[in-house]
């Protein structure tokens, strides 16, 4: 592919264009000339009629430039100059980004997030948010010294508690009454009568079942 310069003045825009430009497109098409010049040629026929890059003509002739870098194509039918023009503008739609490419590229570009295309402040949040993110997912699981010893103090009184009643059970224990009973039989004995009648009851706080006396 041969590329050339060629004057703005002697470009000529289609009558017709399948891709409409707005004004924020075109604010956007010039950040990226002022940061990286002319990328991309814009494609004309024989004639120098626009066949791609419309957009791109119309954002150069905006900035006052007199000249760009061309790509002609010679002896193409009208149709394939049509089938062209379509071509160009969808194939380039149909493409997605890459979120993690993305977010890596962001995270490398250490907080130089002027690129054309995309709103810089937006930018940093999605960075900020991600970092945060980040923090929280790698602090995950991990106890500071007093949340150690909350728990520990949590866990040493529920098994006093629990041991007190079991023991407690054991002095309480009066002639003719049936022995203490464990939780898991807790719910059969609260189902009897006779349990029923003993009248004294406490609940485990481990399983909440009752535990008749």
């Amino acid at each position: 592919m041969e590329i050339t310069t060629i004057s703005l003045e002697k470009l000529v825009k289609p009558e017709r264009n399948v891709r409409i430009h707005t004004k924020h497109q075109l604010k956007e098409f010039e950040r990226s000339i002022k940061m990286f010049g002319q990328i991309r040629p814009v494609v004309i026929d024989e004639n120098n009629v626009i066949l791609a890059g419309s957009g791109l003509y119309d954002t150069l002739v905006m900035m006052g430039a007199k000249t760009a870098y061309v790509y002609r194509y010679e002896n193409l039918t009208e149709n394939q100059k049509k089938k062209l023009m379509i071509a160009d503008n969808k194939i380039f739609s149909l493409g997605v980004e890459d979120l993690d490419a993305l977010n890596s590229f962001l995270d490398e570009l250490s907080g130089d997030l002027d690129i054309p295309g995309f709103d810089e402040e937006i930018l940093k949040q999605m960075v900020s948010e991600a970092e945060d993110v980040t923090e929280k997912v790698s602090g995950y699981g991990i106890l500071d010294e007093d949340s150690i010893q909350h728990i520990k103090g949590n866990a040493a009184r529920k098994e006093q508690k629990i041991n007190g009643i079991l023991t407690g059970q054991e002095g309480q224990k009066q002639e003719g009454h049936q022995k203490p009973v464990l939780p898991e039989a807790a719910g059969q004995v609260a189902d009897s009568g006779e349990a029923a009648s003993a009248g004294k009851a406490v609940i485990c706080p481990n399983c909440g079942g009752k535990i008749w006396l």
